[in-house]
């Protein structure tokens, strides 16, 4: 097999294991919801993370199907998106 071949025993990555930005908010997600369920906004949390609100949304986004290891749904519309994320089970 060349070393360029794919093979079926490596997991396929996720968009957290090739974007640093999403791994840094996935981290942070991971942490903050570990004991139960976490609700936020991103213009909330942008400073937290290091990322722009707009950068937020679009990496939850990615992150709902690709963090295996969270539950993430959008909750409700006021003003801003609210999300809820909590460990999947």
């Amino acid at each position: 097999m060349s070393a360029s071949t794919p093979t079926t025993d490596s997991p396929r990555p996720t968009a957290a294991d090739v974007n640093p930005k999403a791994e840094r908010l996935c981290a942070y997600l991971r942490e903050r919801a570990a004991d139960g369920e976490l609700y936020f906004k991103s213009k909330f949390i942008a400073d937290d993370v290091g990322l722009s609100p707009k950068e937020i949304g679009a990496l939850i986004v990615t992150l709902q199907e690709s963090a295996a290891d969270l539950t993430i749904e959008r909750w409700s519309y006021t003003g801003a998106t609210t999300w809820r994320v909590e460990p999947a089970n």
